[in-house]
Formats: C-alpha cells, sequence, structure tokens
C-alpha cells in the first residue's frame, strides 16, 4: 500500500462513512459499527508506507506518535506527562560479537558463536571476558518461595557461570509441580538472566529443547544475535551477568554428560533432593559491543475521574514495529505492522473517542498510553512500568490491546495467561449475558502471558489483561477462524505481508475493544481494586503493594 497523507485524508472520510452504509449487518451484529469503522480509519494511516514501519529512532517514529499524540488531542484529553503528550524513554542499541567459547577440563569443547552458542551482554563496554570462569549445572535457575524451590540453595556463584534449563519444573512433570503445562514467571529465558544476576553469577547460559522452550533452535540463532535495544541504566547494566545466552541442546549434553548427568536432563533437574552441579570445567569468552544512545517515546493522555482522581486504569498499546528490513518475495521491504500492532492502538484510540464522549465521565482517571519498542523486548512499558507517571499502588488495572485479528465479529474470545487475576472474571461477566465464550492460551507452556506489553505491569504487581477475539468466526464458524489465525501467523505475522487492506473486517476488532471499554466503566467507577488469584506469582508483590 502507497498511499500519501493527502490520499489517506479522502480515504479517512470515506471509512468514516462505512457504519452508515451497513445497517443491514448492523441489524444482526453486537459490533459497535462506528467503533469498526474508526478502528480501520486508524489503521489505514498507522500501516501506511510513509511511516515506514514505525521504528524507533526513525521518521516513522516521529510521524507515529505525532498522529496518536494529535488524536488524543483533538478527543479533548489532557496530555498526560506533566503537561506532555510524550514521556522520553532514553535506550541504548547493542550490538555484541561473540569469539569462540572456550570449555577447559572435564568438559573440554571450543563451541561456534551462531552454531553451538549464542551470547551477548547487557553492559555498556565496549569488550569484556569471561576468563576461565566456573561451569554449575543450576537445574532450573529457579528461586520460586511460594512453591517450595530453590536450585541456588547453599549455592555460591559469584564469579561462576551457570547452566540452566528452559522452562520451569511443571513442565510435561509426572507429578504436579508449579503450574503443571502452563508456564510460570519462573520458565521464561528472561527470568533465568533476572535470577543469575541476583545470585551474583559472572555468567548465565540456558540450554535450548524445543518443546520447553515451544521454538526451535533457529529461532535463537536468529532472535539472539545482532543489534539489540535496552533501557538505558544509570550503572550501565553492572549489575547484570556479564554473559547472557544460549546453548544448543546436543552441546549442552555433551558438557553434562562429563559430570555423570545424562538421560533426561530435566527429570534430573527437578529430583526434590536435587542440589547444583560443579562441572569440573571452566569456561572463557571475548565479547566486543558496538554502542549507540537514542531516546524513543511513549504517548500518552489522561481523562481525569471526577471522584477519584488519583486512582487510574490503564490502556496500553505498542505503537512500534521492525521499520524497513529484508525485502520479500514480492519485492516488499516495509513492515507496515498492520494487525501488529497498529490495530492495538487503533482500538486504544476508539476506547478513548468512548470514553471523551460519554455523558457521565469515570470517577477514577482514564490514562491511555501507547508504548515504544515492545518488538525490541517490551522496552516502552517496562520504562513506565519502573518510572510511573501515575502511582502504582493506584493504578487499578492495565488493560492491553495487542495484535487484534481482522476477520470478523467472534463468539467467543481469548485471554493471554487466563487464571491470573481478577480480571478474567470482570470479563466472563460482561460476555456470559451475551452467549459468549471465554477462553485461555491453547499452548499455555509457551509463556505468552510474559510477550506483550501487559506483563512489564504484572512484574510490578498491577493486575494486567491482555484480551483477544477467539476463533469463533460468527458469519462463518470456527474453523474458517482458525484457518485466518493459522494464515496470519503463517504468512503475515512479523513480515511486510502485515498491511493495511480495504478488506480487512475490523468488527471483531471493535467487539474486543468495546469490551475492553466497557471493563473500564465498571473499574472505573467502583471503589474496590481487583487483585491477583492465589497462586499467581504476582499476587505478593501487588500485596505488599496495598499494605503500606
Amino acid at each position: 500500500m502507497k498511499l500519501n497523507f493527502i490520499s489517506l485524508l479522502a480515504l479517512s472520510a470515506l471509512l468514516a462513512g462505512c457504519a452508515g452504509n451497513d445497517k443491514k449487518q448492523a441489524a444482526d451484529t453486537s459490533a459497535d459499527t462506528g467503533m469498526a469503522a474508526d478502528i480501520k480509519q486508524h489503521i489505514a494511516v498507522l500501516a501506511n508506507d510513509s511511516l515506514l514501519g514505525r521504528k524507533p529512532f526513525t521518521k516513522g517514529e516521529d510521524k507515529t506518535i505525532a498522529y496518536i499524540a494529535d488524536k488524543f488531542k483533538h478527543l479533548g484529553l489532557e496530555p498526560g506527562n506533566n503537561g506532555s503528550y510524550y514521556q522520553e524513554v532514553p535506550m541504548v542499541e547493542i550490538t555484541s560479537t561473540a569469539q569462540p567459547l572456550q570449555i577447559s577440563g572435564a568438559g573440554s569443547a571450543v563451541l561456534k558463536p551462531g552454531i553451538d552458542f549464542v551470547a551477548a551482554t547487557r553492559r555498556e563496554v565496549d569488550t569484556l571476558s569471561l576468563k576461565n570462569s566456573p561451569l554449575v549445572f543450576a537445574g532450573f535457575g529457579v528461586v520460586a518461595p511460594e512453591f517450595g524451590w530453590n536450585d541456588y540453595k547453599g549455592l555460591d556463584v559469584k564469579g561462576k557461570t551457570v547452566i540452566v534449563l528452559v522452562n520451569d519444573p511443571g513442565f510435561k512433570a509426572k507429578e504436579k509441580l508449579f503450574k503443571g503445562d502452563t508456564m510460570s514467571y519462573y520458565g521464561r529465558w528472561t527470568y533465568k538472566y533476572e535470577e543469575a544476576a541476583r545470585q551474583g553469577a559472572a555468567g548465565v547460559i540456558i540450554v535450548h529443547q524445543t518443546e520447553p522452550a515451544s521454538y526451535g533452535w533457529q529461532v535463537i540463532q536468529n532472535s539472539f544475535t545482532g543489534a539489540k535495544l535496552y533501557l538505558q541504566q544509570a550503572d550501565k547494566h553492572m549489575n547484570r551477568c556479564k554473559v547472557e545466552g544460549w546453548m544448543s541442546e546436543e552441546a549442552a549434553s555433551k558438557l553434562l554428560s562429563t559430570a555423570g548427568i545424562n538421560g533426561d536432563i530435566r527429570e534430573y533437574a527437578r529430583k526434590k533432593d536435587f542440589k547444583a552441579v560443579p562441572l569440573n570445567s571452566t569456561v572463557s569468552l571475548n565479547i566486543k559491543n558496538s554502542l549507540k544512545y537514542s531516546k524513543s517515546h511513549n504517548v500518552i493522555a489522561i481523562l481525569k475521574g471526577t471522584e477519584r482522581p488519583d486512582e487510574t486504569i490503564l490502556y496500553t498499546a505498542h505503537w512500534d514495529h521492525f521499520g524497513i528490513g529484508k525485502p520479500d518475495a514480492k519485492g516488499d521491504s516495509i513492515y507496515n505492522g498492520a494487525v501488529d500492532n497498529a490495530s492495538g492502538v487503533a482500538a486504544v484510540l476508539a476506547v478513548a473517542k468512548k470514553f471523551a464522549v460519554q455523558k457521565d465521565k469515570p470517577k477514577r482517571s482514564i490514562v491511555f498510553l501507547a508504548v515504544t519498542a515492545e518488538e525490541q523486548g517490551l522496552l516502552g512499558s517496562e520504562y513506565y512500568a519502573t518510572h510511573p507517571v501515575y502511582p502504582l499502588n493506584k493504578t487499578v488495572a492495565d488493560l492491553n490491546l495487542d495484535a487484534l485479528s481482522d476477520f470478523g465479529e467472534t463468539s467467543n474470545f481469548s485471554i493471554t495467561g487466563k487464571g491470573q487475576n481478577d480480571l478474567d472474571d470482570y470479563v466472563i461477566a460482561l460476555t456470559k449475558p451475551k452467549g459468549w465464550d471465554v477462553v485461555g492460551d491453547e499452548a499455555p507452556g509457551s509463556g505468552s502471558y510474559y510477550r506483550s506489553d501487559h506483563f512489564n505491569f504484572a512484574k510490578v504487581g498491577v493486575p494486567a489483561l491482555d484480551l483477544h477475539n477467539g476463533a469463533k468466526s460468527i458469519q462463518r464458524g470456527e474453523e474458517f477462524g482458525k484457518e485466518q489465525a493459522k494464515e496470519y501467523n503463517e504468512q503475515r505475522y512479523h513480515q511486510p505481508s502485515d498491511q493495511y487492506s480495504d478488506a480487512m473486517d475490523t468488527k471483531g476488532m471493535a467487539q474486543t475493544a468495546n469490551l475492553m471499554y466497557q471493563l473500564g466503566v465498571k473499574l472505573s467507577n467502583e471503589t474496590t481494586f481487583p487483585g491477583w488469584k492465589k497462586g499467581s506469582e504476582f499476587k505478593a508483590i501487588r500485596d505488599k503493594m496495598m499494605n503500606k
């Protein structure tokens, strides 16, 4: 699609009138057709080639955030950050180049970067080295008091490099451990790195296994190499391990076998009496870095509450995508991100419009936040969560919208990480009278709850909801919906083909957005705060926060 902004104005006018021309469908639908038209109009702009794929630090960012801020302003929403619609997000781009990894001792070997292992660092230095760092197998690398689990118990890892397994002990376990096949945050690779740093390890290497990781080794080879964006830190990330990396299962099995660990290493690591195992080997590795500093922006607006303005309901969606990259078979190199995530931003803007025009203003404040750099590691939402404009203990909930399906209305909805907090119950209460179903993750072991912006709010204790339209197409049935979802995942997800088309059916997006609006209205007029369910790894954080 190669429209310019003048063309877009004409397109916007055309689409704005679509609702009035669709009276027959409106009679048979529960979707807000005006909302659907608004969403379609916003996607047409946000996924236009002129925005250059909405990559942070580009002219595409400048145009994108200006468009979102302008829409907030025209809706009459106040700037959300002390008189500004923007929150600066300072980031550093680190390109790490690892030399071959040398293992000496019982497991003597030379591992090739990008083939046997990948490794990088968050430390903002030109070069760094591991020199003869003792290797230790630390099981799953988990410290989980609520599950009675501590792989680091009695272990001093200062100066050492820990080898840990992906996912958590519950995945495919013979007995009930953790959350069974549903991944807890303790299974997420980001947690493994964080915990190893807390323990004082010099390095941390995760053993890749396809089923518990939910993706193949080639994903690691592609995604964990090259330039990476991180939030800037005052200590230049010196609080993190020197080295963070992954190792192929084949290379890890050979290494572990030298210490007598053979067969099913997951079964070995989930024994009740498991103790970390010194591998009688050391590792040496040199890494060179290229560093680049810059700032991106979150966009933020607020509708102040009439009675409890200090209490906020937060709507989030990430505005960024991948910019201009490798051309596809058709020669298209612009990654427009129409579904991912122009749809989410469009839905937030549509929700903002409904709040702005409603007669009875909310008693609590409503904050609308379009965040940057989700595709680079949820960085914009992480920055807000660690630098909140509004107090977290007064933030009622985060309602996140990301990659809504474009094949029309559905009779079911999907909650990522269903069962985590009380917001699930609100959604079920809203959908039940309509006869709609609410389902959870199809692949709970993949850890989807930790892969979008809502997670950074969960991580600091704020109840967070990530809601999607499901697969049961009202007009064409569930098989059609599943086929459409499969087609998107295989043919358009993170590819230039994820672009705007006038054939997009945004009524399902409007359904989801309207549910989120209704949920926000309910929350905004209550005096209570939703909480985390028993067994959630985020409950203790929220309880401590609210009891101060």
